[in-house]
């Protein structure tokens, strides 16, 4: 049923009416564009609202307004009503999600939330109960060359001795594949670029945890500094990000795990990407693949 104010019930059967003629969503659409019209209409008014609304459809009038004031949608509208009001939908828009029933301010505001909450249901699915037991060898020298989707390439040092529990758990999900089609959903200018996320919405992670690691002799003074993103101290997941730009501010917040040391000019040339400023824009920048060599 549609919810245009007290005029409901007359309202869905005009847009009834019209969908006989094969006009029902266009006609829905000019309901809800003219809701401020019909609110305080009494009901003549919004029977010549209706009718006005066919007329501009192009639609055979004299059938709409014969159908509409004979009632011939109604006791369809009243069934379709006392089902909805059954299954405990209270309204139009009602969205049923996992078995809940959202509607009203439950409903998420845009797309993007949308996107968030659906990217982060499915990604349940790929969770992790635990980090990583230790792997890695920290004497050895380990690079990841990380290959975008344009085929470009860029090629970062891991720093083992100063984070070995941080680098550990990326060559983990390296090896997972988890950055597997991972986008930059973060990306600004002269600052960071940020990725980890395969939800691409910022919110995503693996599962578990693992402890920031600090070393006082790194800094992210220099472009081509990679390090984990993080909520707070000790909420490291999967989300990592790479320097673009003198981002000293954040030294002591922030576990740095590695440097770019080949294809800085790809890192520096990664689509600008700000959700805080348009939460719709299309994904970021891809990654293809990361490859580990250890020497």
């Amino acid at each position: 049923m549609l919810s245009i104010h007290a005029h409901a019930q007359k309202a869905a059967e005009a847009a009834e009416a019209a969908g006989a003629q094969g006009a029902f969503w266009p006609y829905h659409d000019l309901l809800f564009e003219n809701q401020a019209r019909l609110g305080p209409a009494d009901a003549d008014a919004a029977r010549q609202i209706f009718v006005e609304l066919a007329e501009s459809l192009d639609l055979d009038v004299d059938r709409f307004t014969r159908e509409l004031d004979g009632g011939a949608h109604a006791e369809r509208v009243t069934a379709n009503r006392l089902e909805a009001e059954g299954l405990g939908l209270p309204g139009t828009p009602t969205i049923l999600f996992e078995g809940q029933a959202l509607f009203g301010e439950s409903l998420p505001p845009t797309f993007f939330y949308w996107d968030a909450i659906v990217q982060l249901t499915l990604l349940a699915d790929r969770q992790y109960d635990a980090p990583p037991p230790m792997t890695i060898d920290t004497d050895r020298e380990i690079f990841a060359t990380v290959t975008l989707a344009s085929g470009e390439a860029f090629v970062i040092q891991l720093l083992p001795k100063s984070a070995p529990e941080t680098v550990n758990s990326f060559v983990f999900l390296v090896n997972e594949g988890w950055f597997d089609g991972v986008t930059f959903h973060r990306v600004l200018p002269g600052f960071v670029a940020q990725t980890g996320d395969p939800t691409g919405t910022g919110f995503g992670g693996p599962g578990y945890v693992i402890p920031s690691e600090i070393d006082p002799d790194l800094t992210h003074a220099e472009p081509g500094t990679v390090a984990m993103a993080n909520s707070g101290p000790d909420t490291n997941g999967s989300q990592w990000y790479i320097t673009l730009g003198d981002a000293s501010q954040l030294d002591g917040g922030y576990t740095i795990f590695g440097r770019v040391v080949e294809g800085l000019d790809v890192v520096s040339a990664i689509t600008p990407r700000d959700l805080a400023q348009n939460p719709e824009l299309p994904p970021g920048d891809r990654i293809e693949a990361i490859t580990i060599e250890t020497r």
